[in-house]
C-alpha cells in the first residue's frame, strides 16, 4: 500500500477569533444612567454641553460594571470632559488602580440649542424637528447642533489615535450614546443612526488596527440586573 493511501486527509478546522498582531481592543462603555431633566432646571454646561451627574441607578450600574471588567486585563481607561463618564469610570479605576485619562474627542454630540436637557423634552413631546432628526438621521437638523460630518471626523480621529497608542492592548473608553453609535456606524458602514442608543453602562467592542475597524460586540449588558433573556413574543 502506498504512503499516499495511508496518509490522513487534511483537515481545515474553524478556529476562534484572534485579533491581528498590533491591533488594539477598544471597549466602548456608555456612561451610567444620568439625572433626569426637569422643566426650568437645565443641566449645567461644560464647553456648551449639558453635564448632568449620574442618577442613583447610574451609580449602581457603574459598580456592577466595575465588578465585570475588574476581572479583565485593561491597560488604560479614558473618559470624556463630561462628568457622567468620569463618575461611571471611577469604580473600575479604583479596582484596577488606573488613573483615567481625558479624551475630549469621545465627548457627546453637541446638540446646539437643545443642550442642557432640552433634547429630552423635545423628543418626549414629539417635536417636529425631533421627528425630522430620526427620519433624516442627522443631528444638525437641530439649530446650532454639530454636523454629522464633524462628529464622524472627530470620533474616527480619536479612536484611531487611541488604538495606535495601545498596540496589542485593551482599553476602556467611557463615552456617550451618540458617540458610540457613530463609532459603530464607522466600523460597519451602516446607516448613521443604526447603533444610536446603546444601553447605559453597556459595553461595545471594537478591534482597531491601522484604520481598519472590526465590530466584535455590541450593547453587552450581561452585568446589569435587567439583562436576563426576554421572550421573543
Amino acid at each position: 500500500m502506498s504512503d499516499e493511501a495511508t496518509e490522513s486527509p487534511r483537515e481545515y478546522r474553524q478556529t476562534p477569533y484572534q485579533a491581528p498582531a498590533g491591533a488594539a481592543e477598544v471597549l466602548l462603555v456608555r456612561h451610567g444612567a444620568s439625572e433626569p431633566s426637569r422643566p426650568g432646571a437645565p443641566f449645567p454646561l461644560v464647553d456648551g454641553q449639558g453635564d448632568p451627574d449620574l442618577a442613583p441607578e447610574g451609580r449602581e450600574q457603574a459598580e456592577l460594571l466595575a465588578e465585570r471588567l475588574g476581572r479583565e486585563r485593561i491597560d488604560a481607561i479614558y473618559v470624556t470632559t463630561l462628568r457622567r463618564t468620569v463618575r461611571t469610570a471611577e469604580p473600575l479605576a479604583r479596582r484596577l488602580r488606573l488613573e483615567p485619562r481625558v479624551e475630549p474627542g469621545m465627548r457627546e454630540v453637541h446638540l446646539g440649542e437643545w443642550e442642557g436637557g432640552l433634547f429630552r423634552h423635545k423628543v418626549a413631546e414629539g417635536d417636529p424637528i425631533a421627528q425630522r432628526l430620526w427620519a433624516e438621521e442627522r443631528w444638525d437638523v437641530i439649530p446650532g447642533a454639530e454636523s454629522s460630518e464633524s462628529l464622524e471626523a472627530r470620533i474616527r480621529e480619536a479612536i484611531d489615535r487611541l488604538a495606535k497608542a495601545h498596540p496589542d492592548g485593551r482599553i476602556a473608553v467611557f463615552s456617550h450614546g451618540a458617540a458610540i453609535g457613530q463609532a459603530l456606524a464607522i466600523a460597519t458602514g451602516s446607516r448613521p443612526f443604526a447603533f444610536v442608543g446603546p444601553d447605559n453602562c453597556s459595553i461595545s467592542r471594537l478591534v482597531v488596527q491601522d484604520g481598519q475597524w472590526s465590530l466584535r460586540g455590541y450593547n453587552d449588558i450581561a452585568h446589569l440586573p435587567h439583562s436576563a433573556p426576554q421572550p421573543l413574543t
